[in-house]
């Protein structure tokens, strides 16, 4: 159960790195970055909410003596690592005091969010955080075999508003859609509440993520939602999954104006690939939109709420997203998932997707290796995984050249070859032996 806004009493929350957020003429307080309530009142959330989570990576406190909680936790050989995504992340109001932000929504006139927005020293997880996250991506134990980030919030925006509209303070008194109506002449839109927003460290964030083929599972009162990342190209980065609230007051909606990019036929008219509002490159593979589900109470169903399930299936080498609604009981079958899900992806596809066969790794059927590649011209580490027993082929998205190298406990490591560089004909690929 990880803080956020509304646990410390914020519609929004930029926390600036703990600094108190104090009132000026010209914004709120929340607008100002930093947390409103005292940081006695702050670290008792924290302790409430997370003192069952192992103690913190490092446990310095930020501003204001303000606890932080960012951590690892290993179980069933899944290393999850827990991001505070809203603690250290800059108020936009401060940051681009140009676009005129005000909770979060752009209000200068002709401001384009995905070309100004994106300024120098804006803070998205902040550098603390940042460290920690590409070390634990390539810090494999001898158990694990996937990795998953936990945080608050989607590393892009999956929302649209009617047109003409400038903020999400409409969106309670939008209408419901009937089943089968799709509304017309809405706007895919930039919301800083989102961490779509800045747009250079969080790509550097999904970078580090993608080293160790990590999905994203996070939520708030966002729309119900599950995305393939793009960094520099659509589909180059891991899965998310926004699960949706169990109880939604605020019920964003996903109605882009055209079907995306290389948008399966049958699929939904919203799915496809998409830039959002800031600019980033996003996949919508399922959305939980906003319907008249003809289940009572209206004001509580018709906003769909519900809940994710994530499951990490070792032997087949898979990951399933499932999107349940609020009402459905359990043991009820796929069908009554919300539309779109259950969604199933390698968690291979978690480093993008290949282009480049580098080699044919063989080992004893009782071994299953780590695998950690590097550049061979300046040795920084491209991506660790884990392989299936016996081995396995190994694929990246560059043509290299590539340093190869083995381990069975992620601590001790064998160099297979060196030098080693992609190919696009598979049959022509080098057999790598590791015993």
């Amino acid at each position: 159960a990880i803080p956020d806004d509304h646990d410390v009493y914020h519609g929004n929350i930029w926390g600036a790195g703990g600094k108190k957020a104090v009132k000026t003429d010209s914004m709120s307080a929340q607008d100002s970055g930093g947390y409103r309530m005292p940081a006695r009142f702050v670290n008792a959330v924290h302790r409430t909410q997370t003192s069952n989570l192992p103690d913190p990576h490092d446990p310095t406190p930020i501003e204001q003596d303000i606890s932080v909680y960012y951590t690892d936790l290993d179980w069933g050989g899944v290393s999850f690592a827990v991001l505070a995504d809203r603690m250290f992340k800059s108020s936009p109001t401060v940051a681009v005091p140009e676009g005129k932000f005000r909770n979060g929504w752009p209000q200068a006139e002709g401001f384009d969010p995905a070309v100004s927005a994106d300024v120098e020293g804006a803070v998205l997880l902040g550098e603390r955080q940042e460290e920690f996250l590409e070390d634990w991506a390539v810090d494999w134990d001898e158990d694990d075999w996937a990795k998953a980030v936990l945080s608050q919030t989607l590393f892009c925006n999956v929302a649209t508003l009617p047109e003409g509209a400038t903020s999400g303070g409409v969106i309670p008194g939008l209408p419901v859609p009937k089943p089968g109506d799709y509304p017309e002449n809405y706007w895919i839109v930039p919301d800083a509440d989102s961490n779509g927003w800045p747009q250079t460290p969080r790509d550097r964030a999904l970078g580090f993520m993608r080293k160790g083929g990590a999905i994203h599972v996070c939520g708030d009162q966002h729309l119900g939602s599950t995305i393939r990342y793009g960094i520099d190209q659509h589909d180059d980065a891991g899965w998310a999954f926004c699960v949706p609230a169990v109880s939604n007051t605020w019920p964003r909606r996903w109605f882009p104006p055209q079907p995306g990019e290389n948008h399966r036929e049958g699929d939904p008219p919203y799915t496809g690939q998409y830039l959002d509002g800031w600019g980033n490159r996003m996949t919508v593979a399922a959305a939980a939109n906003p319907v008249q589900t003809g289940q009572a109470p209206t004001n509580l169903y018709d906003r769909m709420p519900g809940y994710g399930i994530i499951r990490f299936r070792k032997a087949p080498g898979e990951i399933v997203f499932e999107c349940w609604p609020r009402w459905t009981s359990p043991g009820a079958g796929d069908e009554e998932q919300y539309p779109g899900w259950p969604i199933r992806f390698p968690i291979s596809s978690g480093y993008g997707e290949p282009e480049y066969g580098v080699a044919r790794i063989e080992c004893d059927q009782d071994l299953s290796p780590l695998i950690r590649v590097r550049s061979s011209s300046d040795s920084t580490i491209d991506s660790i995984r884990r392989l299936g027993s016996g081995g396995g082929v190994l694929e990246l998205s560059g043509p290299g050249p590539w340093d190869i190298e083995a381990s069975s406990d992620g601590r001790n490591w064998s160099i297979l070859k060196q030098g080693v560089p992609g190919l696009l004909e598979l049959d022509d690929l080098p057999v790598l032996r590791y015993r």
